[in-house]
């Protein structure tokens, strides 16, 4: 054994250090390391597009969502009196040149008198009050055709309208004009059942039924002053005699 060899082993011949295994070792190490540090580079991206990604999600929801119509699809009413559901909204929320309204039309299966009090119930226990007001319903309605109500609750006003469905009233439209009907098949009368039924949700400074004026108007006219006569200055000069 050389004196290299000696300075690579001990005096038993096993050698002190493996090269070899500590160069894989180092690598090892190194990859590890690397790892490491990529899975929590990966991690804190992760929660970083969680903790951005998440209220942003949020506030585009709550945007998109109309907290009036949400509320109007809450009413606990049965299946059967909220059926073909179309809602519409126009305007602006913060009543930016013109304030929100509110539509929603839905079917019921039922006869409108009993569609429209479950509807009453639900109304009320939602928190709505409802209220007698010149203009509502801005033209009357035959109670033998269907049901007006005026209601209000903080700042919105609602006007709900339960009538005949839309074949109930074909049919009596051509009952009232038969040469026009005579065109179309009529539906069946006895088949003809259910009620429609109407919600329109204002804010109440947009609707202005029930108001009264109170700016005062002209009085009459303001007289013309009248002068007195007994100024001198508007005596007659007198004539030289």
């Amino acid at each position: 054994m050389g004196p290299g060899d000696a300075s690579r082993g001990n005096a038993n011949g096993v050698p002190l250090k493996d090269e070899t295994a500590e160069g894989g070792l180092a690598e090892l190490r190194h990859k590890l390391r690397t790892q490491r540090r990529l899975r929590l580079v990966t991690l804190f991206s992760l929660a970083a597009l969680v903790l951005l990604a998440l209220p942003a999600f949020v506030g585009l929801r709550a945007a998109s969502s109309d907290p009036v119509l949400a509320s109007l699809a809450a009413l606990k009413v049965p299946s059967w009196a909220a059926k073909g559901v179309e809602n519409q909204e126009t305007g602006s929320t913060l009543c930016i040149m013109e304030c929100s309204f509110r539509e929603r039309k839905a079917e019921s299966d039922r006869p409108f008198k009993e569609t429209a009090g479950v509807y009453t119930e639900a109304l009320t226990k939602a928190g709505w009050k409802q209220r007698k007001v010149e203009g509502c319903p801005e033209t009357p309605v035959a109670p033998e055709e269907g049901t007006y109500s005026c209601w209000s609750r903080d700042e919105l006003t609602l006007d709900l309208a339960v009538g005949l469905p839309g074949c109930a009233v074909d049919q009596i439209s051509a009952e009232q004009n038969p040469t026009a009907g005579a065109a179309e098949e009529l539906p069946d009368p006895g088949a003809c059942q259910g009620s429609t039924v109407r919600i329109k949700v204002w804010n109440k400074i947009e609707d202005r039924r029930g108001e009264k004026e109170t700016t005062p108007g002209l009085v009459g006219v303001t007289p013309d002053t009248v002068l007195s006569t007994d100024d001198p200055l508007l005596s007659p000069t007198p004539q030289a005699s």
